[in-house]
Formats: structure tokens, sequence, C-alpha cells
């Protein structure tokens, strides 16, 4: 039977490594083309990339290397242009690039707030921004952008990152909207996953230690076959949504969406609002919450 993704032409950020290397490797077995995208090295000093497409071409599939940032917006689109160079088209592509530079807000610097949201944020529109053209001209393509939890639920020590994944949740939300006419889709994955990355997430308190080890068993490669149906013909009707993928689990998160509301006729004064509205809606507030709180069962 034909793989869903059969010679589909696939643009994976970040793909050297963890959660993006699995995704290059899941698709060229499923019969993609894949561009692999990573500025990272190996252990040897060699290209994390170049590495990626050789188990890829050693296994019979297809793929080729970008050593391009996606946090330029010249770069973001020789990456794209790599795609259509060496497979003459793009399908997909996956916006997974991404650093931490983890620190409390008060102590943040500028240093580290740009540098994270240049590669999360502003690689995510460099590059989904640079196949816009094609996507719509061929009026078809798919978007697929990784949040995190640090964002939609929250996490102490990463203001930078959080403030950079819900805005990637924005600009998913948008790509969906406007590019809807065009058959063009989006959607973003929020995964749980031991990974390079994650593994530089500071572990000084015991229970931030016994978490990390609980995320020691969310394995990469479980989040591979959400992103292929994703990018896959039979996920034509699947747009703007935001999923998680946590082990053998996968979630649906919620949206922004009007929960409760108060009126007066007369209009509000700050003395009326601390009087009735806020006691009226407080009852629905969101509990300041920390995303591993909130995931507190063993993966599944």
């Amino acid at each position: 039977m034909p793989s869903m993704v059969q010679d589909k032409v696939v643009v994976i950020t970040g793909a050297g490594s963890g959660i993006g290397r699995e995704y290059a490797l899941a698709f060229a077995a499923e019969g993609a083309r894949v561009v692999v995208n990573d500025l990272g090295r190996t252990p040897d000093g060699g290209s994390a990339a170049e590495a990626v497409v050789h188990e890829i071409r050693q296994a019979g599939g297809e793929a080729v290397a970008s050593v391009e940032s996606v946090a330029q917006w010249d770069s973001a689109h020789r990456i794209v242009e790599c795609a259509l160079d060496q497979f003459g088209r793009i399908d997909t592509v996956i916006n997974n690039a991404g650093i931490v530079r983890d620190r409390f807000f008060f102590k943040m610097s500028l240093e580290e707030w740009q540098a994270v949201v240049d590669v999360h944020l502003n690689g995510s529109f460099y590059v989904a921004r640079a196949a816009a053209p094609y996507f719509k001209e061929q009026a078809s393509g798919s978007y697929i952008h990784m949040t995190s939890t640090s964002g939609l639920i929250g996490n102490p020590g990463q203001a930078n990152y959080a403030a950079a994944k819900m805005a990637v949740v924005g600009l998913s939300k948008s790509i969906a909207l406007d590019m809807k006419r065009y058959n063009v889709r989006s959607n973003c994955i929020a995964p749980w996953a031991w990974t390079a990355m994650t593994a530089s997430v500071p572990t000084d308190t015991p229970e931030a230690a016994a978490r990390m080890e609980k995320l020691k068993l969310m394995e990469p490669r479980k989040i591979a076959p959400l992103a292929v149906y994703l990018a896959s013909d039979a996920g034509a009707g699947v747009s703007g949504q935001i999923f998680g993928v946590r082990a053998n689990e996968i979630y649906l998160f919620s949206q922004s969406r009007v929960i409760r509301s108060v009126h007066r006729s007369e209009g509000w004064t700050a003395e009326t609002i601390a009087e009735h509205a806020i006691p009226a809606m407080q009852t629905s507030f969101y509990a300041n919450t920390p995303s591993p709180e909130l995931t507190t069962w063993d993966p599944i």
C-alpha cells in the first residue's frame, strides 16, 4: 500500500537531532523526500544534518542537507530554495528548530531573550513565509509548528521560550486563516520528549529532577506519526489546531474563548469592578500553575 506521504517534499528545520531527526527518519521511511536543515555538529565535529541525510540514504530514502540558519530572512529562504532546487517542489514545512536560554525573568538578558525569539518565532515566520508563495501557487501545502506547554500553560524560568512558543500558536492560527482559500493548512504540536534541548533545563530541586527522570521515558520518535499524518492528504481537513504528544497519548488543546461575562447598564468604575465584576468571575479564574503540575500521571 502506498505511503500517506509518498513523494511529498518536506522541509524539517532543526532536524539534525532529537525530535527533528525522528521526523526526518519517519518521513523518509514513508517515502517522502526530505530537506534536513540543521546548523548543529556531531560529537566528532561533522555536520549533524549531513549525518541524518547519510542515515536516510543508507536506508534507501531520499534526503538532502541544508546548513542555513532559520533566524535570518535570506538564509531561511535558502532552506526552501534547497527543496525546490533538489526536488522541484515543496509540500510541507515543519518548523522544529529551537534553542533554550533558561533564566528567571528578573535575570534574563537582552541577548537571551533575542536569541530564543529569533530562532523560535522569527525563524518559524521566515521559513513559513518563504514557502507561502509556492503553496499558494500550487493550491496545496501544510505547515507544522512546534509549540510547548511552557507557553500554553506556563513554566518558571522560561519567559523567552514561553513567549515565543505562544506567539508561534498565534502565527499558526493566522496562517491557517490566511491560507485556507489556497487549500493550505497550519497546525501546532506541543511535544513531551527527552532531547538534548530538554536535557539542558536546570534540575536544581528534587522535584525538578524527578520530572526530568519522567521525561526521559518519553521518546522523540513517538511524536513523528502525528506529524506524518498532518502532512498527508488524509490530514487535509485539519487546520488551526494545537495537538500534544506525550509517549502514547495524543492531546487536543483548548484555545482561548470567552467563558464568563458580566454587564452593568450604566458602565463600570474601578470600584464597581472590585465589588461586582471580579467576584462574579473569580470562580472561573485559572490557577497560576506550571505545566508539570497539570500532567502528574506517568507517561502511558
